[in-house]
């Protein structure tokens, strides 16, 4: 075989090959974002409807004008039993020095101050929710950036399911990191296309230690569907029975979310 000829059968397979390396190399060097998850607890419809006014009215606008664009808002599935008693708040930061400096920005915010006062400076025997929980992550290496989904279905009939798996001990949550990193589990919700909006560690809240993800989908028959698909596929049942990633997740906690109407994303 001459050699020009087979110079011309290598060039494209290198070339794949040159693609996969850079691809794989921006992902590990792009820099990692940060997250807060608020959980806020209600009692009923009348402190729903406050923190919905708030959120909508005060708080998702200044996020907006801190340089924040795509806040998320969900609620429980209708037929959870947690229907009605919380509202999960998403906020996506590029560095950890602009979710430090978020309070003070809206401190100093009159607009979202005004906006939000009833809500800020509730009578504390007339408090406009339970409690509410925050947690902190980091953004996964192989998922750097959080990505918002489209979707054309109503808001009403999106699942997003929020998950946290919580370890035993702290070596096996870096081994179940790992498995969404370099093992591929990352690699494989993306070809059965699960729409994940975010996978991170949590590095504050009262499950550590523990990862927490979100996977979107236009409605509950796709996310039936997508799941059965998971559970079948060989890579899967390959990846899951690796004696490295056994006894990782000690606890999975499965939230099923409907975005708000006011919901960006």
């Amino acid at each position: 075989m001459k050699k020009s000829k087979i110079i011309y059968l290598i060039f494209p397979a290198l070339l794949i090959f040159m693609s996969v390396v850079i691809s794989s190399f921006e992902a590990a060097t792009a820099k990692q974002q940060y997250y807060e998850i608020k959980i806020y607890s209600i009692a009923d419809k009348s402190q729903e409807a406050r923190v919905d006014t708030y959120l909508k009215d005060a708080y998702l606008p200044a996020l907006h004008r801190a340089g924040i664009p795509i806040i998320g808002v969900f609620k429980p599935v209708e037929a959870d039993t947690s229907f009605g008693k919380l509202i999960y708040v998403f906020v996506p930061f590029k560095t950890i020095d602009q979710f430090m400096q978020l309070p003070e920005l809206l401190e100093k915010d009159k607009v979202y101050t005004d906006a939000g006062k009833s809500f800020i400076d509730a009578a504390y025997n007339d408090p406009p929710y339970k409690r509410y929980e925050s947690i902190l992550l980091k953004a996964f290496i192989m998922m750097p950036e959080f990505v918002a989904p489209k979707y054309s279905t109503p808001a009403a009939e999106r699942i997003y399911e929020l998950r946290s798996y919580e370890s035993a001990t702290e070596a096996k949550a870096v081994k179940k990191i790992e498995m969404f990193n370099q093992g591929g589990e990352i690699e494989l919700f993306s070809s059965l296309k699960f729409n994940a909006a975010f996978y991170s560690e949590v590095l504050v809240g009262s499950h550590k230690p523990n990862l927490m993800y979100m996977t979107t989908f236009e409605n509950m028959a796709s996310h039936d569907a997508h799941w059965k698909a998971f559970q079948e596929h060989p890579d899967w049942i390959k990846l899951k029975g690796m004696v490295e990633y056994l006894n990782t997740v000690s606890k999975n906690n499965t939230f099923l979310l409907h975005p708000t109407s006011y919901s960006d994303f």
